[in-house]
């Protein structure tokens, strides 16, 4: 299964962000999605995830035939999460599970979904607000895993993080990226070369690949300086 993307065009007003975008991203590997500020990684995502206009196709492609995307195959984790904080971990869950049920598979215990994400079960029963950040990142990145999203968009999800915490969000994004399509954007380099499978690069308005043989610190550097220039 491969996420196409063809002729991608977005712009606001007379700012050009994305032209003319064409690519593809496989099943079973994470994308590191580098780029500059504002040149593009989260209108990208919210193209994907159909939250804004664009003009172009975007498409799940398996065996030359295409799929048209849906809600359900998407699963968007932003920098800053969003979670009702007048919830309980259990209410928030149990909620999120009741009104998806017809859409779950194999649904386990409140208890297991915390053991998966590494949240002690003594914070089960206490409200969301009193989460911190990476626990509300993990409560967000839970939902998209319970719905079992073939598309999964992370922009920034680990940046806020304890080393802990980013530790077990890395091992956990390897053990789940089999039967999905995984891209992470992120602006910090050693952590997309240390759990990235490609690294793919925006700039001047498109997507570039970097090869296996150039995955490396400097030379990405020096391209996103070319493609600055060119």
């Amino acid at each position: 299964m491969k996420l196409v993307l063809e002729n991608i065009n977005k712009n606001y007003d007379k700012k050009v962000v994305l032209e003319n975008v064409n690519y593809e991203f496989e099943e079973g590997k994470i994308y590191g999605l580098l780029g500059r500020n504002g040149s593009g990684k989260t209108t990208l995502f919210n193209c994907i995830n159909n939250d804004i206009d664009y003009t172009g196709n975007i498409y799940l492609s398996n065996d030359n035939q295409k799929y048209t995307i849906n809600n359900e195959m998407i699963g968007y984790s932003i920098s800053e999460p969003l979670v009702p904080e007048f919830l309980t971990g259990r209410e928030f869950l149990q909620f999120f599970i009741d009104i998806n049920k017809n859409h779950i598979k194999n649904v386990k215990t409140i208890e297991e979904y915390f053991d998966m994400m590494n949240i002690n079960r003594n914070d089960i029963d206490k409200l969301l607000k009193e989460y911190s950040f990476g626990m509300k990142n993990k409560m967000q990145m839970l939902v998209n895993i319970i719905m079992d999203s073939k598309i999964l968009l992370l922009d920034e999800p680990l940046t806020s993080l304890d080393v802990i915490a980013q530790d077990e969000m890395k091992q956990l994004l390897k053990e789940i990226k089999k039967d999905r399509i995984l891209i992470l954007s992120t602006h910090i380099m050693e952590l997309a070369l240390d759990l990235c499978d490609e690294i793919t690069i925006i700039n001047n308005k498109t997507l570039h690949k970097i090869d296996e043989q150039n995955k490396n610190k400097e030379y990405i550097i020096e391209y996103i300086k070319g493609t600055d220039n060119e």
